[in-house]
């Protein structure tokens, strides 16, 4: 019982550190997909 006492704060800093690197890649992932539509537009006026 005491070592899960002592392992939770570490636990807590990985799952932090999870949450963290989803939410940066879920930006990037975002980011990409707005270039994506906006090249797609500039395709659809050049026609």
């Amino acid at each position: 019982m005491r070592k899960i006492f002592k392992l939770s704060p570490i636990l807590a800093l990985l799952a932090l550190a999870a949450c963290e690197t989803v939410q940066g890649a879920g930006r990037d992932l975002q980011t990409a997909g707005q270039v994506v539509q906006q090249e797609g537009y500039q395709a659809q006026q050049g026609m």
